[in-house]
């Protein structure tokens, strides 16, 4: 026998999750009517209208004033997501800087906040390394409420093997088991007590550059790929069909230490002749005798032979590299970010010829446009407050809150 609270609760479900469906649907279209949203969920027309006035009313949607009349009836109003409330906040903590991005419901940075620091000096220990991050998120986040934009979660985007919100290993970082979400979440609360109970998610800084990617990016169609993201070291991400391919234990994707000599330099990961030694930032730099990469653009421009051999190096160990992941991968393109795009001129012939000489499909020649630079306006702080804004578009009545914090 049913019980008689049993239909309310279905009836309560379904139309939560016809909210989330109508305000997908709106986000993706940018700008669309109740009609169109109506026609492309397939709910009857009063139905949607009901779910948009609630929309509406929370603060998850607006009318733009505009009208669209391409349709059979009256002109209908055009919506879109609202550019103030529920947003989201991501913070990449990386070994040379920190990033901080606050962004709407649009998909647009409001808020973006970046400071270089070196993460690796005896002093900067994991708890300080957070406590400053979360200083910076603190910074972002009074600027955002001035913008009548309030946190619905936040993402940490970090370096090295990340589970269950700790980092379990990050080499260049000298962290091991460094439970990073309670440390950020404990500095980020003292300094903004709003912020207590704050939905944390932590995840690899090369996934969440991936995600990005995949949102934001300009990879159109394309939904399989093999990402890569050049900083002091390098970091690989998986994408198969939209979707983050993690591993057993959410390690996937740790190109950067796949060995591509044996007998090469030792690496911080304990390890001999790891791709980062050779394509990883600092390796590249020193290698180069420059003191940044736009110092080693500026040398490989005039032709200077030092720089030339060493992103030729590079460029043929990450096509060693890439070879072998593309031979166990098959993924559609391989998407270089990070310092990458700034030095492809002089990565790609070498990159390249590795590929055509040991990828066996034979699909992977110079010509063949599968490898291809990030778009500019993706990172892995991007990625992180996207990662937030899916889960309030998965479900918006949870994180109908006002703004404020």
């Amino acid at each position: 026998m049913n019980h008689p609270t049993e239909p309310k609760a279905d009836k309560s479900g379904v139309r939560r999750h016809n909210l989330s469906l109508v305000l997908r649907t709106v986000h993706e279209a940018g700008e669309t009517t109740r009609a169109a949203v109506a026609a492309r969920v397939g709910l009857t027309r009063p139905a949607v209208s009901s779910l948009v006035e609630q929309l509406l009313d929370l603060g998850f949607l607006v009318e733009s004033g505009k009208t669209f009349s391409g349709q059979a009836g009256r002109p209908g109003t055009v919506l879109k997501p609202a550019d103030t409330g529920p947003a989201g906040l991501g913070v990449e903590i990386n070994v040379d800087y920190v990033t901080v991005c606050v962004v709407d419901l649009t998909g647009t940075d409001r808020v973006r906040r970046t400071e270089h620091l070196d993460n690796r000096d005896a002093d900067a220990d994991a708890a300080g390394v957070l406590a400053r991050a979360a200083r910076i998120a603190a910074e972002a986040l009074e600027a955002a409420a001035a913008l009548r934009l309030a946190p619905a979660g936040a993402g940490l985007a970090l370096p090295g093997l990340v589970s269950g919100g700790s980092v379990r290993q990050a080499p260049n970082l000298g962290w091991n088991e460094v439970p990073a979400e309670t440390l950020f979440a404990e500095a980020l609360t003292e300094l903004r007590p709003g912020t207590a109970g704050l939905p944390l998610t932590s995840d690899n800084e090369a996934n969440m550059a991936a995600l990005a990617e995949l949102w934001f990016g300009e990879l159109g169609d394309l939904r399989t790929f093999l990402h890569l993201t050049g900083e002091i070291g390098v970091g690989g991400a998986i994408v198969v069909h939209g979707e983050l391919l993690r591993g057993a234990h959410g390690f996937a994707g740790e190109i950067g230490h796949l060995v591509v000599d044996a007998e090469g330099p030792r690496c911080r990961c304990g390890s001999r002749g790891c791709l980062e030694q050779y394509a990883g930032q600092a390796a590249l730099l020193a290698a180069a005798g420059a003191d940044d990469v736009p110092d080693l653009a500026r040398r490989a421009e005039a032709g200077e032979p030092r720089a030339l051999a060493a992103l030729a190096d590079a460029g043929r160990m990450l096509g060693r590299a890439l070879s072998g992941a593309v031979n166990l991968l098959d993924p559609e393109a391989v998407v270089l970010g990070g310092i990458y795009p700034h030095l492809l001129p002089w990565l790609t012939p070498a990159l390249t010829a590795e590929l055509a000489d040991r990828a066996v499909s034979g699909l992977w020649t110079p010509d063949a446009g599968r490898l291809r630079p990030a778009s500019t306006t993706t990172d892995a702080s991007r990625g992180a407050a996207a990662l937030v804004l899916h889960d309030v578009l998965a479900d918006p009545l949870a994180y109908a809150t006002p703004i404020g914090g």
